[in-house]
């Protein structure tokens, strides 16, 4: 069996995912990262390291627990690095990685769309309910 290089490897796994097909894993990442949270606290933390309460605070309406499992899921995925600074009471800080950075800015670009064109959204929401059905 012939080795490969590492370019030769990256290139296979290019076309190795495809999440058009039924049992490509992109498809369990792709349905991760377009989750509301996810798409808020990618964009709350470019700017450095924050604690648990302090992303609470920025993102309204994110529960405790949701918060957590979404930073989890991210520290897990490679996007969030979680630091533990021995103190009373103990520090938690949250962080991207550059591979979180690396996302930021698809994920900016997504939360600027949905606020810019909101309004347009609406006016086709409000039209389509006013259809008769048929």
């Amino acid at each position: 069996m012939a080795t490969s290089t590492a370019a030769q490897r990256r290139e296979q796994a290019k076309r190795d995912y495809d999440a058009f097909l039924d049992q490509c894993p992109t498809r369990e990442l792709l349905s991760r990262l377009t989750d509301k949270w996810v798409a808020l606290v990618i964009p709350a933390l470019v700017n450095g390291p924050q604690r648990h309460g302090e992303l609470a605070q920025r993102i309204a309406g994110v529960s405790q627990k949701m918060l957590t499992q979404t930073l989890r899921t991210l520290e897990r995925d490679g996007l969030v690095t979680r630091t533990v600074t021995a103190s009373v009471p103990v520090r938690v800080d949250y962080e991207l990685t550059p591979l979180g950075h690396e996302l930021f800015p698809v994920m900016i670009a997504i939360k600027d769309w949905a606020e810019t064109h909101m309004d347009r959204v609406f006016e086709a929401r409000t039209q389509y309910d006013a259809r008769p059905e048929s």
